[in-house]
C-alpha cells in the first residue's frame, strides 16, 4: 500500500512498482486547482442568495431550499460577494443591461484563479515556467479581446513564442476537449509541455430568480467557481523530476443530432442565460453505452464496465444516477465524481480535473489497481467527450 502524507495526499510508490509510459503517448504530469477566496456552505445558500438578490417570494425559497438539498453539494466557492453587490447593485435588477459591469467582474477573476492554479501546477511539476512550449486556455466565463490565454502566459512569464490555443464557451465538455487538444499537440510535437488551464466563474449568469426562468435557481443551487491546470507532455523526462500518473491514450468526441436545444445558452445584455432540457440524462443514458464502448476498443479492451476506473464530469445527481444505472456500475465506481461535486459544485470545465485528481489520489492507495479507465464529459451539443486513459500508479 502506498504511503499518505499529512495532507491525506497518497505519495507515489516507488518507480520499480509503476507502470511504465507507452513512448510517444501524451500523459498528465501534475496537476492543480484554484478557488476564490469566499466559501458557501449549501446550508447557509438560500438565506444568503435570497438577501442579496432581495427575493420576496416564499415559493422560491421553499423551491431553492429542496433543490439544494437534492444537488448532494455540501461546499462551494464563489466570486460573488456583499462587495461586489454594493459596488454593483444593478445585477439583482431584474431587466437591467449588465454585461459591461459583469465582465469588469469577471474577466480579471477568471484570470486570477486561473494564474494561482497555474502556479500550483507548475509547482508539483517542478520545472520552470519557461519550459512551457504550450498553453491550451479554457473558459465559459469571460470575453475579451486579447483573450485570457494572453493574459495568462503574461502573469505567467512565459517566453513570447508560446503556441496558444484558446477554447471558450464549450461549457460543461470543456475540460475533457482540452486534455483532447493538449494530448494532440503533445503528442505532434515532440518535446513540447502544454499547460492547459480552466477557469470558471458563475457571474455572467447570476440573476435575481424568476419563476419565468426556473432553471436559474437549479444554477444557484449546483454550480461554483474555480480554476484547475494540468501539465502533459510526452515522454517524460524522469531524471528532470517529471512524474506522469495518467496517460491519454485515445480521445474522441461525438454530438447528438437533433439535441442542440436541449442545453442551451443565450448572451445578452443581462448576462448569459441557460435552458436545461428535462430529457439530458434520457438523452445520455440512450448514446452512453455504445460511446464507451467505442472508446474502450480502441486499445483491444473486452473488460466489463466494472473492470475499469471512472472519472466522470458529474453534471448532477441525475445524470450519474442514469449513467451508474445504465452502465450497471458498483456504487464505487463514480465515488469520486460524487465527491468533486460534494467538494465543489458542478464548476463547469475545471470539474473534470478535481474528479482525475481524485482518482489519482485513490489509485495510489490501491495495490493493484485497474489499469484503463475513462474520463467523460457531456455538454452543449449533446456533445460526448471522452478519453481512455492508463494509469500508471
Amino acid at each position: 500500500m502506498s504511503k499518505v502524507d499529512a495532507n491525506g495526499s497518497a505519495k507515489p510508490r516507488p518507480a520499480s512498482t509503476r507502470r511504465s509510459p507507452t513512448p510517444g503517448k501524451a500523459t498528465i504530469l501534475a496537476i492543480g486547482k484554484a478557488f476564490p477566496s469566499q466559501v458557501i456552505p449549501q446550508e447557509c445558500l438560500v438565506e444568503g442568495f435570497i438577501r442579496d438578490t432581495k427575493c420576496e417570494d416564499a415559493s422560491i425559497k421553499e423551491k431553492l431550499e429542496r433543490l439544494c438539498k437534492t444537488t448532494t453539494v455540501k461546499t462551494r466557492y464563489t466570486v460573488m460577494s456583499k462587495e461586489i453587490l454594493d459596488k454593483y447593485p444593478e445585477l439583482v435588477r431584474e431587466g437591467s443591461p449588465t454585461l459591461n459591469q459583469r465582465l469588469e467582474i469577471a474577466n480579471p477573476a477568471v484570470t486570477e484563479m486561473a494564474l494561482q492554479a497555474s502556479l500550483s501546477c507548475i509547482k508539483q511539476w517542478g520545472r520552470p515556467p519557461g519550459h512551457i512550449t504550450h498553453l491550451v486556455y479554457v473558459s465559459s466565463s469571460e470575453l475579451r479581446l486579447p483573450g485570457g490565454d494572453l493574459h495568462l502566459a503574461t502573469r505567467l512569464g512565459l517566453r513570447s513564442d508560446v503556441g496558444r490555443v484558446m477554447l471558450y464557451f464549450l461549457g460543461c465538455y470543456g475540460g475533457v476537449t482540452g486534455l483532447r487538444v493538449a494530448k494532440d499537440i503533445a503528442e505532434n510535437n515532440p518535446g513540447s509541455r502544454v499547460l492547459l488551464t480552466t477557469s470558471e466563474t458563475t457571474i455572467l449568469g447570476f440573476r435575481p430568480p424568476n419563476k419565468a426562468r426556473p432553471y436559474d435557481l437549479v444554477g444557484a443551487a449546483l454550480f461554483g467557481d474555480g480554476a484547475a491546470a494540468a501539465i502533459i507532455g510526452a515522454d517524460p523526462l524522469l531524471c528532470h523530476g517529471e512524474s506522469p500518473f495518467m496517460e491519454l491514450r485515445h480521445a474522441a468526441q461525438r454530438f447528438l443530432p437533433g439535441t442542440h436545444d436541449v442545453i442551451d445558452g443565450r448572451l445578452s445584455d443581462e448576462g448569459i442565460y441557460f435552458k436545461l432540457g428535462r430529457d439530458l440524462p434520457q438523452k445520455i443514458e440512450a448514446n452512453i453505452e455504445e460511446f464507451c464502448k467505442g472508446l474502450m476498443a480502441t486499445a483491444g479492451l473486452s473488460e466489463g464496465f466494472n473492470d475499469v476506473f471512472w472519472a466522470v464530469h458529474p453534471g448532477g445527481p441525475a445524470i450519474m444516477n442514469k449513467l451508474e444505472s445504465t452502465l450497471k456500475l458498483r456504487s464505487d465506481k463514480l465515488e469520486c465524481s460524487r465527491k468533486a461535486l460534494m467538494d465543489y459544485g458542478n464548476v463547469s470545465s475545471n470539474t473534470i480535473f478535481y474528479v482525475i485528481e481524485n482518482m489519482r489520489d485513490e489509485l495510489m492507495k490501491r495495490e493493484g489497481g485497474e489499469e484503463w479507465g475513462l474520463a467523460l464529459a457531456f455538454g452543449p451539443g449533446i456533445t460526448f467527450e471522452g478519453i481512455l486513459v492508463r494509469s500508471l500508479s
